[in-house]
């Protein structure tokens, strides 16, 4: 029996890690195409992000019906990722 144990902490251990790795990859991938809007369109202003952002604090506010885990964890990235990079925008400009 040694061996369901290992299995059920193993798989409680890769239950939190997915949850990690699946934030990282949001957060990161969202970084990524908010930098590419930057450069690409030069009528894009932290200020027009903003206003995205306000929207995804309302679509975080509205889980009503629920949403499960994986959309909390992207939207949760999804949000992080927009708060980082309006602040950093705006410290430097």
């Amino acid at each position: 029996m040694v061996c369901d144990s290992f299995v059920k902490v193993t798989a409680d251990a890769n239950s939190t890690n997915w949850r990690d790795i699946k934030y990282r990859e949001v957060f990161e991938q969202e970084l990524r195409g908010l930098e590419r809007r930057r450069i690409v369109d030069q009528n894009c202003t932290p200020e027009d992000l903003t206003g995205i952002l306000e929207t995804l604090y309302l679509s975080d506010g509205s889980d009503w019906i629920g949403r499960g885990d994986l959309q909390d964890i992207i939207l949760s990235a999804t949000i992080a990722a927009y708060e980082y990079f309006i602040s950093e925008w705006k410290a430097n400009l």
